[in-house]
């Protein structure tokens, strides 16, 4: 060999989302959203400029920018639960206004949208192989 070091050249393989970091003019307001929804505050809080709230292995985090910031539609962050039903039902019943009622997709999956109030949208969704209640 001439001395040079061999290097893996295949691409690294991607294993998980660690976290995605959303933004939010009002984070007392986005902290009540959120536990509303079920996601369990891990650091920070109403009056942090930072928040992290448990998704399943990952973390949603929440920052705080400042009102002259403005941003448009991004995408959609999807999260799998256990039962997409009895979520829609926990949403509504703490006054949130998911855009439908859980449907069957063609793709396998029972899901419902949601829009947090900095416009962020969530989905929700159970594989349907898993069934429902």
């Amino acid at each position: 060999m001439s001395g040079e070091i061999q290097r893996d050249r295949r691409p690294a393989a991607i294993e998980s989302i660690s976290a995605i970091t959303l933004a939010t003019h009002d984070m007392p307001r986005a902290v009540r959203f959120y536990e509303a929804l079920g996601f369990a505050l891990r650091y920070g809080g109403p009056s942090a400029s930072f928040s992290s709230f448990s998704a399943g292995n990952a973390c949603l985090n929440l920052t705080t920018e400042g009102s002259d910031r403005e941003w448009s539609w991004w995408g959609r962050v999807i999260f799998h639960v256990v039962d997409v039903d009895a979520l829609h039902r926990r949403a509504v019943a703490a006054g949130l206004q998911p855009q439908d009622a859980p449907r069957d997709a063609t793709w396998g999956e029972r899901y419902f949208h949601v829009t947090d109030p900095d416009g962020h949208e969530l989905s929700f969704a159970t594989p349907l192989s898993r069934g429902r209640p």
